[in-house]
C-alpha cells in the first residue's frame, strides 16, 4: 500500500492502529474464550489511555501590516514568556557595560602610555607647555 506523503502523522498512525488491531481479531478466533477475553479488556484499556492531541484555539488574530499575532485567550503571558522577552533586554545591557568597561581600560592605557613617554624622554615636561617649543618644532623640521 503506497501512502500519500501529505497525510499527517497522527492519521497515519490512526491507519496503522486499526490495520492491526484488524489482524489480532482475525487471529484470536481459535484463542480460548478467556484469553479472548483478556484480549478484549487490554484492547479497550488501550484504547482509553490513548492520547488525543490537545489543540488551543486562538481567541483572536491581530494584524499589524504583513504580520500577525495569535492571542490565546486571557491566560496572560506566561512565566517562561516573560522570561524569555527579558533576555535580550538583560544582553544589550550587559553588552554595553562589556563596552564600556573595555573603552575606559583602553583610554586609561592610552593615558599611561602618554605619560611613560613623557617621563622616560630627554626633554622636562614642562617643555612641552612652552609656547615657543612648538615653534622649535616647526623650524626644526625645515
Amino acid at each position: 500500500m503506497i501512502e500519500k506523503p501529505h497525510i499527517d502523522p497522527m492519521r497515519r498512525q490512526d491507519r496503522f492502529g486499526r490495520q492491526l488491531a484488524d489482524r489480532l481479531t482475525a487471529g484470536t478466533a481459535e484463542l480460548p474464550y478467556g484469553v479472548q477475553e483478556r484480549l478484549r479488556a487490554a484492547r479497550v484499556q488501550a484504547v482509553a489511555r490513548r492520547k488525543v492531541p490537545s489543540v488551543r484555539r486562538a481567541g483572536s488574530v491581530f494584524s499589524a501590516g504583513r504580520a500577525a499575532t495569535l492571542a490565546f485567550g486571557d491566560e496572560g503571558p506566561s512565566p517562561w514568556t516573560r522570561l524569555a522577552s527579558a533576555l535580550p533586554l538583560v544582553a544589550l545591557v550587559a553588552g554595553l557595560v562589556l563596552i564600556h568597561a573595555i573603552q575606559d581600560e583602553r583610554r586609561a592605557s592610552e593615558v599611561a602610555e602618554v605619560d611613560a613617554a613623557l617621563l622616560t624622554d630627554d626633554l622636562p615636561p614642562l617643555a612641552y607647555a612652552d609656547p615657543g617649543f612648538a615653534q622649535f618644532l616647526k623650524l626644526g623640521r625645515e
